[in-house]
């Protein structure tokens, strides 16, 4: 019985095994080229790194302000992920719990939202921060992945989630006393806690990634994030330096693969489960 289970799985383990290899291999070449030397990049492959040139990391660091553009990035996106996963919490809760007039009509705006890409609204984003005079500064950055499409995603999943929670529970809490906001910070703020977990964890990665919004809003080079700092790896000439872009890009993407690789049970079961509802 045993030996026919084996035998069963065994294409779907091989199948497995050559998915894993395609999906592997383009991280495991950044990796081993950024040890290299632009001319090994473009030489024969080879399987571990040919001069082992760590001095491709330290070199990142003084071709540019790469410190400043990390800890940009990193600013960013804890603002705005700490941003889009309280103000979601809020507009879901209400969006399930509470009626008000137009509630069916904010949610449509918010499904279209949802459904908008940010190519679409950019323009009309920058002359608005234009007017705003926030152009060249980070806090753009911060404020989209709060009120954008991201923010839309994430209320949309929070309101999922609330109108399965039991109204039991509210009434209780009424007859205890409390006000609808004491209700939402005592009861439906901490019962949410898995899915605002899986909220912050996908709000992180898009504001980590965000390279258009960067783009548009900023224009000098201290105020650069890492998406935007990749592209300036250049010689006196403009052309690529790739061996700093790979460090570079191996250090940058560092964050968001510890981040999928802990939580990834999280984002899978709030993709599903936001389906399900």
């Amino acid at each position: 019985m045993k030996h026919n289970t084996v035998a069963k799985n065994l294409p779907y383990v091989l199948l497995l095994a050559v998915l894993t290899v395609l999906f592997v291999y383009p991280f495991w070449w950044m990796l081993v080229n950024s040890l290299n030397t632009s001319a090994e990049i473009f030489g024969d492959p080879s399987f571990l790194p040919k001069s082992w040139a760590f001095s491709n990391y330290r070199d990142i660091f003084t071709v540019q302000p790469f410190a400043r553009h990390y800890a940009n990035t990193l600013l960013v996106a804890l603002v705005g992920t700490l941003g889009n996963v309280f103000i979601s919490a809020l507009s879901g809760y209400a969006f399930a719990r509470m009626k008000f007039p137009g509630r069916n009509f904010a949610f449509i705006l918010l499904l279209t939202a949802l459904m908008m890409p940010i190519e679409v609204t950019i323009i009309p984003l920058f002359f608005q921060m234009k007017n705003w005079g926030a152009l060249d500064t980070l806090f753009p950055l911060m404020l989209l992945p709060i009120f954008g499409s991201q923010g839309a995603f994430s209320a949309f999943m929070l309101r999922q989630f609330y109108v399965t929670v039991p109204i039991e529970l509210e009434e209780a809490a009424r007859i205890d006393g409390l006000n609808p906001f004491k209700i939402f910070i005592k009861i439906m703020f901490p019962i949410a806690v898995p899915v605002l977990s899986s909220v912050a964890i996908l709000a992180f990665i898009g504001v980590w990634n965000s390279y258009l919004e960067p783009l548009v809003f900023i224009n000098s080079l201290k105020n650069f994030t890492l998406p935007l700092s990749l592209t300036n790896f250049n010689d006196t000439y403009g052309l690529p330096q790739w061996h700093l872009q790979l460090a570079a890009t191996t250090l940058s993407i560092m964050p968001v693969m510890v981040v999928y690789l802990i939580f990834q049970r999280k984002i899978s079961n709030a993709m599903v489960n936001s389906g399900l509802k």
